[in-house]
């Protein structure tokens, strides 16, 4: 072979090893880019079965649960413990976009416990209209489980004729009475952990206190030398809340308030309900807008898809929510039952907590009970 050749070679073979060079670079690059979009995927599938089959996160945006969960906590809810349900609906995740109102055939994954009488728990509001996992989230205390009778005397909840269990974390509306010639300050109140609404609300013009308090909160102020003693408040039963309700529920009821509500069993799959143009507020909801019937009240008569009838057997599981404080929350005392199909999930652990802008350190990891 000729020099001329021999160079000729040479340069080809640079030319080679350049080309080379640049095919190894772009292929790492494309490899390493082909990488990071396996990863994100991966996380983003991984992120989406975990938010829908294990846990979520939520925020605590009213003091409907206070003492037991304040404003401002920030919650990890367990969806594994009743188990999770399969999607309701069609969306885009994690940007909250639904396609309104078409429902996708759903169920229950099995679980590992059914909800217990004063578990705390996640679930959509009931009466929002649409599918239930596109309305709001809404979380309180199940003080009644299907089959349950609740009623409400003078503020006291009775669950099957019995006193149902309270917890120290509970507020509820006192009147605090100063002792003789002395008055309370109420920054001092504020501090020691009781909120004051008010006073004007509850027609009160004397020196008297009307405040949301637990019962340490309570305690502690009554301690206090200015402090003679506190009874609790409860809504005179003139004061008719529930006829001008905006709640079929709470009109159901009757006379009375929220202090007050006569015995309602919380409905159960397969019970036969008897139905009078009396209480057909109650079970309005239940057979009309969560179990899919239309219901019609005529010329004091009842008809439940055009036919006349006066009884309906329920289809689906309920429970009766209530807020931790008792006297600050809109819950089933209001719009009534909460259909199995509404559960989000078990209210889990506290995993951050602000106060305003300042972090409640001592609340962190906090388990919920």
């Amino acid at each position: 072979m000729s020099d001329k050749n021999k160079k000729l070679s040479r340069r080809e073979q640079r030319e080679l090893d350049r080309k080379k060079r640049r095919s190894d670079t772009d292929q790492k690059a494309k490899t390493w880019t082909r990488e990071w979009i396996d990863a994100i995927v991966f996380a983003l599938l991984a992120a989406i079965i975990i938010r829908a089959f294990i846990v979520g996160a939520y925020r605590i945006p009213t003091p409907s649960m206070e003492d037991t969960l304040l404003t401002g906590d920030f919650l990890l809810v367990s969806k594994l413990h009743y188990g999770a349900r399969t999607p309701q609906s069609l969306g885009i995740p994690f940007t909250g976009i639904h396609f309104r109102n078409m429902r996708v055939p759903s169920t229950r994954l099995p679980g590992f416990m059914d909800i217990r009488r004063n578990d705390i728990v996640v679930f959509n509001y009931p009466i929002d209209e649409g599918i239930p996992s596109q309305k709001t989230n809404y979380i309180k205390r199940a003080v009644g489980i299907p089959g349950d009778t609740l009623a409400i005397r003078d503020k006291v909840l009775y669950v099957n004729h019995e006193e149902g269990e309270t917890f120290e974390t509970f507020q509820r509306l006192h009147r605090i009475v100063p002792a003789e010639g002395l008055r309370i300050s109420q920054e001092r109140i504020r501090s020691a952990g009781g909120v004051i609404p008010d006073q004007r609300v509850f027609g009160n013009n004397s020196r008297d206190l009307i405040i949301f308090a637990s019962d340490p909160v309570l305690e502690e102020i009554l301690s206090w030398s200015e402090s003679s003693h506190a009874e609790m408040f409860v809504i005179p039963e003139d004061m008719d809340h529930n006829s001008r309700s905006r709640f079929r529920f709470a009109q159901g009821l009757g006379s009375g308030n929220q202090d007050r509500m006569p015995e309602v069993v919380v409905p159960f799959l397969g019970q036969e309900l008897s139905l009078t143009t009396d209480n057909i507020n109650l079970y309005w909801d239940v057979i009309d807008r969560y179990e899919g019937n239309r219901l019609e009240v005529r010329n004091q008569r009842i008809f439940i898809n055009g036919r006349e009838t006066d009884t309906y057997t329920v289809q689906r599981d309920y429970y009766f929510m209530m807020g931790d404080n008792r006297d600050n929350s809109e819950d089933s005392r209001n719009w009534g039952f909460v259909p199995d199909d509404h559960v989000v999930g078990r209210a889990w652990i506290i995993y951050f907590s602000l106060d305003g802008l300042m972090p409640r350190f001592g609340r962190i990891f906090n388990l919920i009970h």
